[in-house]
């Protein structure tokens, strides 16, 4: 029997399970660690997760790299039930001091791609020294903005999911699988 779980009005069935998740994080942790081994405790690179979503993605990927880093958060938001909004707003700003610092955003998911276009054009304006892209989905079918995505976990379809730091009216993110909307 397939399993499934309900949230609110829908139901969603299993779609990816943990082992594969911890599989593909261990995969860009491990890129990770090679492209920014030259971190130092005077300059650490800056994690910087992207709230609410990335929250889980964001604490396993600390639990996996090795350099010198900083954890900073900021939130920018564009869906509202399982449809993209098209407008992105910042609910939560960019931490302060990132001029002329080595940035990794942190995303849980890329689709549109808005809300990841109006955070580069964000931390260009702080004027970091690098902006890097890591996401622990992508749905190909859908982005097609030239904000190249750095560091993808995973492909997936364009199907709406939960789980995993992602939610549906703010539930399931504490999920540990991927699921998948049942139509």
């Amino acid at each position: 029997m397939e399993k499934k779980i309900r949230l609110h009005d829908k139901t969603f069935k299993m779609f990816i399970p943990n082992a594969d998740i911890e599989k593909a994080i261990d995969a860009v942790a491990e890129r990770l660690n090679q492209d920014f081994a030259d971190a130092t405790d005077e300059n650490p690179v800056i994690l910087l997760c992207t709230l609410n979503g990335a929250i889980i993605y964001a604490a396993e990927l600390l639990k996996r790299v090795t350099f010198p880093l900083e954890l900073k958060a900021c939130k920018l938001s564009s869906y509202s039930g399982t449809q993209s909004t098209g407008c992105v707003k910042t609910e939560v700003p960019l931490p302060a001091h990132l001029e002329g610092r080595r940035v990794i955003i942190v995303e849980d998911i890329v689709d549109t791609g808005n809300t990841i276009v109006a955070m580069k054009e964000l931390l260009e304006a702080a004027k970091v020294k690098e902006a890097k892209v890591c996401t622990l989905l992508v749905k190909p079918e859908v982005y097609k903005k030239d904000v190249k995505l750095d560091y993808v976990a995973m492909e997936i379809p364009n199907r709406f999911i939960v789980g995993f730091g992602l939610d549906y009216d703010e539930l399931g993110r504490n999920i540990k699988d991927i699921y998948v909307l049942d139509e």
